[in-house]
């Protein structure tokens, strides 16, 4: 396994490191060069259905379509975020996937890249995604419209990177993304509690995921200000997430009837929140909801052969987010070694499965014909972290 990681690892970071990070992204239809000057893009079900055609299509229409290779602010967060733990692994004497000098810089440079990229106008630093987006017939996000989970990883990485470079001004925007939270989202009365929303635009308002993903944000403000304005309504989204936890410790996606599945990785997402919060603000009481949904997220979406599963209740689609974020989640739970032996049966798996030998790796695999396509954000840049977090985890004590 060392070998195979080694070296799958090595081709990963080469092939991003030569595309300078950018890439395309399942739904970055809308940038395309042709679709901009043609009157269906003022339709709805026109956008929906060009997106859903790029999405689905196993054939990368891209280039043909002039739809430009970008940089994705979650993108680059969850590279930076990997940098950061390879950065780790160097201190530790591991060199192999560079020097610290190397690395450092490399991380300096993200950083600034990704402060680049941030949505302007709102109440604190905040992120979008590089792309008009159509969800469903319920609202058009222009290209920029900050949502909470993008700012979310942006601010982890950002937080990340100043602890090792001490940098001020990072940290200062880091933590101003919690004044964006408190003043530019909805929040929709649930439980004991609320509900943050999705972005600053109605209609996508009880994304649990999301919820709480804004919460961390605000915990991580606390974990710097000790600040109770941020404490105090970061509590109240977790008490809400955590009564809406079933009783065999599963979340669905969200409280609209169309948002009923429960799929692996905002589970993982989910965990990795209340987990964070925990962590920040030293309020432990939420430790039961954490075991019941890690037992949950092991138990039902890996195959004894490694073959990660999207959703509880079946298979496919076989998404690369699903392993990537299993190996992030067990690691920053804390449970990495005591599910090590499942962590590396799922990557070789995914290595051996969802890997070109380029070095990129596929979106999906389905029981017909799967999309393997290399998309910068929603592929690589997941495994980028997943594998770095896997490299430090591993290290030699």
């Amino acid at each position: 396994m060392k070998s195979q990681f080694k070296q799958s690892f090595s081709k990963l970071k080469s092939y991003c490191e030569a595309e300078d990070f950018k890439g395309w992204d399942p739904y970055d239809g809308l940038n395309s060069k042709i679709f901009k000057v043609l009157p269906l893009k003022y339709w709805d079900l026109a956008r929906l259905a060009w997106i859903q055609g790029f999405k689905r299509s196993p054939i990368n229409f891209r280039k043909l379509l002039l739809v430009p290779k970008e940089h994705n602010a979650k993108g680059i967060a969850l590279f930076l975020l990997g940098y950061c733990k390879l950065y780790k692994a160097a201190l530790k004497g591991d060199e192999s996937f560079g020097s610290k000098d190397e690395i450092l810089n490399q991380i300096k440079y993200i950083t600034q890249l990704l402060l680049s990229l941030k949505s302007k106008g709102f109440s604190g630093a905040c992120w979008g995604y590089n792309f008009d987006w159509q969800a469903r017939r319920l609202f058009l996000f222009k290209k920029n419209t900050p949502t909470v989970v993008a700012t979310a990883f942006c601010v982890e990485a950002l937080l990340e990177s100043y602890e090792l470079t001490k940098n001020g001004q990072v940290l200062e925007e880091a933590l101003s993304a919690a004044d964006f939270v408190l003043n530019d989202l909805s929040r929709t009365p649930c439980k004991d509690g609320f509900l943050f929303s999705y972005s600053i635009k109605d209609g996508n308002n009880t994304v649990i995921n999301a919820s709480l993903l804004g919460a961390k944000i605000l915990s991580y403000a606390y974990k710097y200000t000790k600040d109770k304005k941020y404490f105090e309504p970061a509590q109240k989204a977790i008490l809400a997430a955590c009564q809406l936890q079933e009783k065999d410790g599963s979340w669905v996606y969200g409280l609209l009837e169309i948002q009923s599945w429960k799929d692996s990785f905002h589970t993982g997402f989910n965990l990795d929140a209340i987990f964070a919060y925990q962590d920040n603000t030293s309020d432990i009481s939420f430790q039961d909801y954490i075991e019941k949904g890690m037992d949950f997220y092991i138990s039902h979406f890996f195959e004894e052969n490694g073959m990660p599963k999207y959703y509880h209740n079946k298979t496919y689609p076989i998404d690369i987010h699903c392993p990537a974020q299993i190996i992030v989640t067990a690691s920053k739970l804390k449970k990495f070694k005591e599910n090590e032996s499942l962590l590396e049966t799922v990557l070789s798996w995914t290595i051996n499965n969802m890997q070109h030998k380029k070095g990129y790796f596929y979106y999906q695999l389905k029981k017909g014909i799967s999309s393997k396509i290399s998309y910068m954000r929603w592929s690589n840049a997941f495994m980028f972290n997943a594998m770095a977090h896997f490299n430090l985890e591993t290290q030699p004590e």
